[in-house]
């Protein structure tokens, strides 16, 4: 097996086939759709949304789910619960199906949830902690909705034992690149059918045993109104506080959001040319600059669902370790002082062959 060979391609044999045919609260096992021979076990739900800001379309262990299975495969097609916003920045979401009624939430760009009812014009939803309605005009359903959260989810693998290798090849024979704790979370890239699941492992092809992972495919969600309130009180605080230290001398904010930059880039592209590395600084503040994203760097680098190395820790452990490269520093200065070489691109992955502008083994979309 060479490495690598089956990538996802927008992840389309997954959430084509299962959101199409799952509905909220429902199971589906391989007794009850006979063409499902290597469905194991039954699926969880599609778009289980929990407490946090994300939204899980797909939660199964590596074991019950069959990630190339497509839409080609099913006997039957029912409609699909999902739903994502279809805007340039932000909608809102509201108590009643009435523009003059109370706002609850707002979904931003990208972001996606569960249709709960529909009527009128409107739908009402639910998307991380916000229960509403929202106007049809600004959303997006049925295919279109899966394709654009093909586009912008990502698969996550959790690890599930004490501590699991992470191999340089798809067999118990080859080499370690490390070990990694239970609740360790990779990004996946793709699965190899003798059991292994092939992550990204600090910039490199890593592979894991399926039986010790649990998938998610996750998309953004929105905020309540309570939950925006919170944030930008945090925000200003952060403001006020980063002033107050100015003021006495002992660090800048500047240096100090400098070195949380730095210590994302190092996360995301510490093995890439310096280019590369811009080219992750410059995404950043690509979204600090856009209304669709956070207004803060801080806000941005721990946007829920977005950068991996946020999500585990890794970019708080090596930010309060000081391990940081020199070369990933300068690339923050740079991208700081608004140097950019892939424009105002918003988003990077591993390059999985999707169309984009690829520098070293990223593409910049």
């Amino acid at each position: 097996m060479t490495k690598c060979t089956k990538r996802f391609t927008a992840v389309t044999g997954i959430l084509l086939s299962l959101a199409l045919i799952l509905q909220a609260g429902m199971t589906v096992t391989a007794d009850e759709i006979d063409s499902l021979d290597q469905l194991r076990g039954g699926v969880a739900s599609v778009l289980n949304p929990g407490t946090s800001n994300s939204v899980d379309i797909v939660n199964a262990t590596a074991k019950e789910l069959n990630l190339d299975l497509h839409v080609e495969e099913l006997d039957e097609v029912e409609e699909s619960k999902l739903v994502m916003a279809n805007v340039r920045d932000a909608l809102n979401v509201r108590s009643e199906a009435d523009e003059t009624a109370e706002k609850v939430g707002m979904l931003y760009k990208d972001c996606g949830g569960t249709i709960l009812e529909r009527k009128d014009g409107w739908t009402k939803l639910q998307s991380g902690n916000i229960i509403g309605w929202a106007s049809d005009e600004y959303l997006l359903f049925g295919e279109e909705a899966l394709a654009l959260a093909n586009d912008v989810g990502k698969m996550v693998a959790t690890i599930t034992t004490e501590t699991l290798r992470v191999r340089t090849e798809p067999n118990l024979e080859a080499g370690v690149h490390g070990l990694l704790p239970q609740g360790e979370i990779m990004d996946v890239l793709s699965q190899d059918e003798d059991g292994w699941i092939c992550v990204d492992y600090e910039g490199s092809d890593g592979y894991v045993s399926a039986e010790y992972v649990m998938l998610d495919f996750i998309i953004d969600a929105g905020e309540t109104m309570d939950e925006i309130k919170a944030r930008q009180e945090a925000e200003a605080a952060a403001k006020k506080e980063a002033m107050r230290h100015k003021n006495y001398g002992e660090y800048t904010t500047d240096a100090d959001t400098t070195l949380l930059l730095a210590a994302l880039i190092q996360c995301e592209a510490g093995s890439e040319s310096y280019e590369g590395q811009v080219a992750v600084g410059a995404v950043v503040m690509n979204r600090v600059r856009s209304s669709a994203y956070p207004n803060s760097i801080h806000g941005v680098i721990y946007a829920s669902g977005q950068f991996t190395p946020a999500m585990n820790g890794k970019v708080n452990s090596l930010y309060e370790s000081g391990r940081i490269s020199s070369s990933c520093i300068q690339a923050a200065q740079e991208a700081l002082s608004g140097v950019s070489n892939v424009g105002d691109l918003t988003h990077f992955r591993r390059n999985n062959g999707r169309e984009g502008l690829v520098i070293g083994n990223h593409v910049f979309y």
